[in-house]
C-alpha cells in the first residue's frame, strides 16, 4: 500500500469509528426513550437493561450504517477538497476514482460484512430481544405497584391505586382491584373498591399482605343452569377491613433468560425466509382454490349442472318466471331464504377478505425481510458513491453543511424506504421493488456526482445556465431582425 492510500484510508477510518460511535449513541439515547415504559419502575438490575440494549443495537444497524457511511465521506472528501489536497493530487495526475481506491475496498468490505451480519446476526440479535422484552413485562418486584393504572400482581390480581404514601409507598388510596376466578381465569368476575390500604409483607417473604379498609365487594356468580345465568346473579357487600394475602413465590422466581416459542420474519436467515415464503405461498394458493370450491359449491351451480338434462326442452310458455309455480306464501319464504343466504355469503366473503389481506401482509413482510438483506449491502456502496464526491464538489469538510447535506439525503433515501415498504405490505407495490427502490434512485444520484467530481464540474453550473439563456434571447432577436428586414 502507497503512502498517499494508507493515509486517505487511516483518515477514513478514524472519522468513520468516530461517526459510527456517536450515531449509535443518539440512537441507543433514542431506543431509551421508546422503552422508558418498559424499563422504568420494575427494579432491573443494570445488566438487564444493558443486556437489552446490547440485544437492540444489532437492530440499529441498517440504520446507523448506511448514514455513518454517509455522513463520513461527505466530511473526509469534503475536507481533502477544501484543503486543496486533491487539487495537489490531480496536479501530479491522481484522479479522484485513483484517490478513492484504498476507501473503495475498505467500503467493499463492509458491505460484505453488513450482508452477513443482517443474515446472521441481527436474526438472533432480535429472538434474544424480544424474549427479553417478554420476560421484562412479566418481572414484577413484590412491592411495586404505579399510580394511576392497573398493575398486574400474580396472574389472578390487577390492582390500580390513585396515590402512594409512606417512606415506603405502603400506604395506598382510592384501591380498585380486579381478582379473576380460578376456574374461570379469562374474566374478571371480582370487584373490589376501597377507600385506603396499606402493603404489609416481611423481608425476604413471598407473600404479600394487603389490608384493605372502607370498601365494597362485589362478584358476578357464575351459575351452572342457563335459567339462572339469564338472571345475572351477584354478590355484593360491604367491609371495614379485607385482608388479602398474594403469594408470590412465581412471581419472584421469573427467569430473565427464559426462552418462548416466538416467530416472525425478522428472526429468519435468508435460507429460513425462503423456505418459509414458499409455504405461505403453497398455504394461500390452496386455501384461495378451497374457497371458491367452497363458494361454488353454495352457489348450487353444481346441483344445477347435474339436474340440467332433466329439464324440458320446450319450456312452458304460460309461466313467466319460476316463482310463478308457487303461491305467494311460499314465494315469501324462498326469497326471504335467498335474501338470508345472500346476507351470509356476503359476511363470509367479507370474513375472508380480511384473512386472505392478513395472509397477504404476512407473505409481503417476508418477502420485504429477504430483498433488505441484499439491499443493506448495495446501500453501503451506492452511498459513499454519493457522499464522496458530493464532498469534494462542495468543498466543505467538518461537521457543518456536510452534516446538513447528509442528513438531508439519509432522510430522503429512509422516508422513501419506509413509504415504499408500507405499500408493499398492503399490495400496492411489490415487495422486490419496494425493497429496492430507495437504493435504486440513490444509484443514479451517485452516477451523476461521480461523473460530475471526475470532471471537476459543480453540482449546477450557474454561468452555462446564464450563457444558454443569453443565446437563446439572443437567437429570438436575430429572428424578430430578419423577420422585421423582410417585411
Amino acid at each position: 500500500m502507497k503512502i498517499l492510500d494508507k493515509y486517505i484510508l487511516t483518515t477514513y477510518l478514524k472519522t468513520f469509528l468516530s461517526v459510527f460511535i456517536i450515531l449509535m449513541f443518539i440512537f441507543v439515547l433514542q431506543t431509551i426513550w421508546l422503552y422508558i415504559s418498559e424499563l422504568a419502575g420494575k427494579d432491573l438490575d443494570v445488566w438487564i437493561i444493558l443486556k437489552f440494549l446490547w440485544y437492540f443495537s444489532p437492530k440499529m444497524m441498517p440504520l446507523v450504517l448506511p448514514l455513518t457511511i454517509l455522513v463520513t465521506s461527505l466530511m473526509v472528501f469534503g475536507s481533502f477538497s477544501e484543503n486543496y489536497e486533491f487539487a495537489a493530487m490531480k496536479s501530479t495526475g491522481i484522479s479522484l476514482q485513483r484517490a478513492m481506491g484504498s476507501v473503495m475496498a475498505f467500503i467493499l468490505l463492509i458491505s460484505i460484512t453488513a450482508f452477513f451480519f443482517a443474515n446472521n446476526v441481527i436474526p438472533y440479535s432480535e429472538y434474544k430481544w424480544q424474549n427479553l422484552r417478554r420476560n421484562i413485562s412479566q418481572f414484577q418486584p413484590s412491592m411495586v405497584i404505579a399510580e394511576g393504572q392497573f398493575s398486574q400482581i400474580g396472574d389472578m390480581f390487577n390492582i390500580k391505586v390513585e396515590k402512594k404514601t409512606g417512606n415506603r409507598g405502603q400506604y395506598l388510596e382510592d384501591v380498585i382491584i380486579h381478582k379473576k376466578n380460578e376456574k374461570r381465569p379469562n374474566g374478571n368476575f371480582t370487584v373490589i373498591k376501597s377507600k385506603n390500604g396499606e402493603l404489609t409483607s416481611k423481608e425476604g417473604s413471598n407473600t404479600l399482605s394487603l389490608i384493605l379498609k372502607d370498601g365494597n365487594y362485589y362478584e358476578e356468580i357464575q351459575a351452572t343452569k342457563a335459567t339462572d345465568q339469564r338472571k345475572n346473579p351477584f354478590a355484593k357487600s360491604y367491609f371495614e377491613e379485607y385482608s388479602i394475602n398474594i403469594d408470590l413465590t412465581e412471581l419472584n422466581n421469573r427467569d430473565i433468560e427464559k426462552d418462548h416459542n416466538l416467530d416472525n420474519q425478522s428472526m429468519y436467515n435468508i435460507s429460513e425466509l425462503r423456505s418459509e415464503i414458499d409455504s405461505l405461498s403453497n398455504s394461500y394458493s390452496l386455501d384461495i382454490q378451497a374457497y371458491t370450491k367452497n363458494m361454488y359449491y353454495r352457489s348450487g351451480l353444481e346441483k344445477l349442472s347435474e339436474n340440467k338434462s332433466q329439464v324440458s326442452k320446450q319450456p312452458d310458455t304460460s309461466v313467466n318466471s319460476i316463482m310463478d309455480i308457487y303461491n305467494l306464501v311460499e314465494q315469501l319464504q324462498i326469497a326471504k331464504l335467498a335474501l338470508n343466504n345472500s346476507k351470509g355469503t356476503l359476511q363470509t366473503i367479507e370474513a375472508k377478505k380480511v384473512e386472505f389481506k392478513t395472509k397477504t401482509k404476512r407473505l409481503n413482510k417476508n418477502e420485504i425481510a429477504l430483498h433488505e438483506k441484499y439491499a443493506l449491502g448495495a446501500a453501503c456502496i451506492i452511498l459513499f458513491f454519493v457522499g464522496a464526491p458530493l464532498g469534494a464538489i462542495i468543498r466543505k469538510g467538518g461537521m457543518g453543511l456536510p452534516m446538513v447535506v447528509a442528513i438531508s439525503l439519509f432522510l430522503t433515501y429512509h422516508f422513501i424506504g419506509i413509504f415504499a415498504k408500507n405499500s408493499a405490505e398492503d399490495g400496492t407495490m411489490a415487495p422486490f421493488i419496494a425493497s429496492w427502490l430507495s437504493t435504486a434512485i440513490m444509484f443514479p444520484l451517485g452516477v451523476w456526482l461521480t461523473y460530475r467530481a471526475t470532471t471537476d464540474q459543480g453540482i449546477f453550473d450557474f454561468d452555462s445556465f446564464i450563457q444558454r439563456i443569453g443565446r437563446l434571447f439572443g437567437l429570438k432577436k436575430k429572428k424578430k431582425e430578419e423577420v422585421g428586414r423582410k417585411k
